[in-house]
């Protein structure tokens, strides 16, 4: 992480007054940077979240540090908070995140028929927005946004350059969406009949609630019928493709190149991580966890970690991986083995006319 810096400093107490927690040093010690122990700054704050990281932390030059529990051996102020690296979020989103002022609409702006902008808007040149579009106040839409006719943008949402919302699609409020994504695309529905692909029309919509953040080159297809739905407080990262009629439950987190086939439902609090892909009309519970290049192909109950290829509980995945590392040598001791099989079968045959001749002899 590189360091975030103020104009002005702030201090410890101010600090205090935002994240709470047990002071121990300078109330009034100044800091005017954030930074990662990585990159030691005298004049910045960093954070600990564990005995590793206090070590690390010993004798670097830091102005303060956010602490899970107090460090007596260092010198440095300390605040002790419960989640150092969500204070350390705090403290950088409110004091180290400038707040750009209004800027008004540009003059370059393609706009329809019956367009509502909301109060403190910030639409920047070359913005298109379609017939009966809403946008609400304080929204900011950075040059190349397009925004089909009939959706809606709600309050304090931020689209950054060359995002698409098509038409009939809506986000709800603080909504960030990064460069390059696409929502509202059609939805991948054919029927094939003698031998050619007949487009099945997406008639739907998608909706997006308040405090979704969608990262860059994300797709998210509208619904054939009904609308696809990411639910409030989700987050997901670049280059991840959502399907017609998906269904995100609240606060997910979906990691870089999740793939989620048509008309799956994902729960509450659920974890997916990068390149895993979920096949369509799937059920996934409340708070699974799905590990990083899954193969989900059914159904998963609340509340379990899975992992692989097809997915399975994700203790039994690991075992699976690790033996396949063995895989050359566990072949040459197969091959071994029955090659011993071979030789005892062998002996086994010789066996019985041994003992027939020693019989023969002695009844001679």
């Amino acid at each position: 992480m590189s360091t975030a810096q103020r104009p002005r400093p702030i201090t410890l107490t101010q600090i205090h007054e935002i994240v709470g927690g047990t002071v121990h040093g300078d109330h009034q010690t100044q800091i005017s940077g954030l930074t990662s122990l990585n990159q030691p700054n005298p004049h910045a704050l960093s954070f600990v979240t564990n005995d590793k990281m206090a070590k690390a932390a010993a004798n670097l030059p830091l102005a303060a540090l956010l602490v899970y529990r107090h460090l007596p051996d260092l010198t440095v102020p300390q605040i002790v908070v419960d989640n150092p690296m969500l204070a350390f979020a705090q403290v950088a989103q409110k004091f180290f995140v400038q707040r750009p002022t209004p800027r008004g609409i540009a003059e370059q702006i393609t706009q329809g028929a019956d367009v509502r902008i909301g109060t403190d808007a910030s639409i920047w040149p070359f913005v298109t927005l379609g017939d009966r579009v809403t946008i609400g106040s304080r929204v900011t839409l950075y040059p190349g946004v397009f925004v089909g006719s009939d959706s809606t943008i709600g309050d304090d949402c931020i689209l950054y350059p060359n995002v698409v919302v098509r038409e009939g699609c809506s986000l709800g409020a603080r909504v960030v969406v990064h460069s390059g994504t696409v929502i509202g695309a059609d939805g991948f529905g054919y029927v094939q009949h003698q031998g050619r692909h007949h487009k099945i029309p997406q008639l739907g919509s998608v909706v997006i609630e308040d405090d979704v953040e969608l990262g860059a080159n994300v797709t998210i297809d509208r619904a054939t019928f009904g609308r696809t739905l990411v639910k409030q407080g989700t987050k997901v990262d670049n280059l991840v493709q959502i399907a017609h009629n998906v269904t995100v439950g609240e606060h997910c987190i979906l990691v870089a190149q999740v793939g989620i086939a048509g008309s799956t439902t994902i729960g509450r609090h659920v974890m997916i991580g990068g390149q895993a892909g979920l096949a369509d009309h799937l059920t996934i519970g409340d708070q699974v966890m799905i590990a990083a290049k899954a193969g989900v192909n059914r159904s998963l109950e609340s509340n379990q970690v899975v992992g692989g290829i097809p997915a399975m509980p994700r203790d039994k995945a690991l075992r699976i991986q690790g033996s396949i590392f063995q895989l050359p040598e566990t072949r040459e001791l197969v091959r071994n083995l029955e090659q011993r099989v071979t030789a005892l079968e062998q002996q086994t045959k010789k066996s019985p006319r041994r003992a027939s001749r020693s019989k023969t002899s002695r009844s001679k």
